[in-house]
């Protein structure tokens, strides 16, 4: 199977510094991959090396069956949109839209073709008489995209493109680019450190810490079945319960509490009485009559209570560590308040407390 875009053991060294190790990913042809980390992972320097704009140490780039690892960013057949707009102040939006392909001397009835149509794509015709001082900020990042799309390439790189905006015109335009993707079914690779883009946009992420892609998968899978604690923790919001304990036979034991561990499916094997953490993620903790439901509860005292409109958060404690919980508005908790919590543990994660390491 040829893939849009395959990366073969690309590594990168800042002179002793090694800021991409040994890299290996497959995208295929019109795949959304979202690449996902902390600051200072590596995600904008691997998107910086598929389109040349950094030279690799070692390793291979191909960009649909071509060897590109030392081709031009021009040569590439790459679109690319950067977290600022970088557009000429002193041209209309046509003009910004038209100046890469009048550089490449098309000709003039492709070039109006083409830019009609970004334009239409992406509902900015009326602005095109417009410089970029007459726009909002979400208007000048769709002009952005545009410029990528005049250049009817097969693979499309977005470099943080929504993290100047707003809260509002982030989500707006969220929506605007899965629309493009599904218009367009172009190959497009798109670097964020939001987790909400990359769960709503991706169709396979990759989770990078220090160089290193520590999961590739679909976002349902990276939520339920993380590999790690680094992914468990970093996907999540409020992040996943953390319960230090020990695995005894198929029960979780930390203080004065025993949790079965019957249903849960184990990914390895555990050997003996293993330190380990428990995962469970806020949402998959019950209150009230529906905690009574659950295979473990438990009696708690509400600590802390957040309200988040559409639902509450609130903290607790587990045999003597915290525990965050979710719960429906309508629910009335205030701190102080003795409640029944809930779970079932077979929707947990299970990890090695020394590795890391999901068992």
């Amino acid at each position: 199977m040829q893939h849009s875009v395959s990366i073969k053991d690309l590594s990168l060294n800042f002179g002793q510094v090694s800021v991409l190790k040994s890299l290996d990913l497959d995208i295929a042809q019109g795949e959304f991959i979202v690449l996902l980390g902390p600051s200072g992972c590596g995600k904008s320097t691997l998107l910086n090396c598929i389109a040349g704009l950094l030279d690799v140490s070692s390793g291979q780039i191909f960009i649909g069956g071509k060897n590109v690892t030392w081709e031009e960013p021009k040569d590439r057949g790459i679109g690319m949109v950067f977290q600022s707009y970088a557009l000429y102040p002193q041209m209309t939006v046509e003009r910004n839209l038209s100046f890469g392909l009048r550089v490449a001397r098309m000709k003039k009835d492709e070039i109006e073709r083409r830019v009609q149509r970004a334009a239409e794509i992406l509902q900015i015709e009326p602005l095109l008489a417009r410089k970029p001082v007459e726009l909002s900020g979400g208007q000048r990042q769709r002009v952005a995209i545009g410029r990528a799309l005049v250049r009817d390439v097969d693979v499309f790189l977005f470099d943080e493109p929504l993290s100047n905006l707003d809260a509002k015109l982030r989500s707006d335009l969220r929506v605007e680019i899965k629309r493009l993707h599904a218009r367009l079914k172009n190959t497009m690779i798109y670097v964020t450190h939001d987790q909400i883009e990359a769960m709503t946009l991706a169709d396979r992420i990759a989770i990078m810490k220090n160089g290193v892609i520590q999961q590739l998968a679909d976002p349902h899978t990276i939520y339920n079945k993380p590999v790690n604690l680094f992914v468990a923790g970093f996907i999540g919001s409020p992040s996943m319960n953390f319960l230090n304990g020990a695995l005894d036979g198929s029960a979780f034991a930390t203080e004065n509490t025993s949790i079965s561990l019957g249903g849960y499916q184990f990914t390895k094997a555990p050997s003996g009485k293993t330190n380990v953490v428990l995962g469970i993620r806020p949402e998959h903790i019950a209150v009230g009559e529906d905690a009574r439901k659950m295979p473990f509860q438990f009696e708690s005292e509400i600590e802390i209570v957040e309200p988040m409109g559409a639902d509450t958060i609130a903290w607790t404690k587990l045999g003597g560590q915290s525990v965050t919980f979710r719960a429906a508005s309508e629910v009335a908790l205030v701190p102080g308040q003795k409640v029944t919590i809930g779970f079932d543990p077979a929707r947990g994660s299970v990890f090695d407390a020394a590795s890391g390491d999901r068992l």
